[in-house]
């Protein structure tokens, strides 16, 4: 059987359409993310995360945000909406069912992993150094990401 490649062969980045293709098992992701990387980690895996999230970030193209809010509900991380747009300042918040049940469980859930993606994500599409913070509303099973331009 031929194996698929969803790697651009000139730019080292991946095919959107690989997303379509995966089936993604919650558990052992959850698993691997909340309990495996602070095991082998520690205090570090916060900040890997955030870079790891960046890294991943490139492997995709993106030229609008509706490129983001595709490519972050596809991973399924859930809907991503911009709220409010200041001048140095862009404030997301991210909602699902899955995003809720992370909230829910008792692992200590953080988001990382997306906060990097979207701050690459973001600087590609705006053309703008960022950076990005995450505040999360247990409460209202809500996660709210801002994103500053660094220039």
């Amino acid at each position: 059987m031929e194996r698929m490649t969803f790697m651009s062969k000139e730019q080292d980045t991946l095919d959107n359409t690989l997303l379509t293709n995966l089936q993604i098992t919650v558990a052992l992701y959850d698993i691997l993310r909340y309990i495996g990387l602070p095991e082998l980690f520690g205090n570090e895996s916060d900040t890997l995360l955030y870079f790891m999230g960046r890294k991943l970030s490139r492997k995709f193209s993106f030229e609008t945000m509706e490129d983001i809010y595709d490519i972050v509900e596809k991973l399924g991380w859930g809907k991503l909406e911009l709220i409010k747009e200041k001048k140095k300042e862009l404030i997301f918040q991210l909602m699902a069912d899955s995003v809720a049940q992370r909230l829910q469980s008792p692992l200590n859930t953080d988001f990382r992993l997306e906060a990097g993606f979207l701050a690459e994500a973001v600087q590609t599409v705006v053309g703008k150094e960022c950076e990005c913070t995450e505040e999360i509303h247990r409460k209202i099973h809500q996660v709210q990401f801002n994103i500053l331009y660094m220039n």
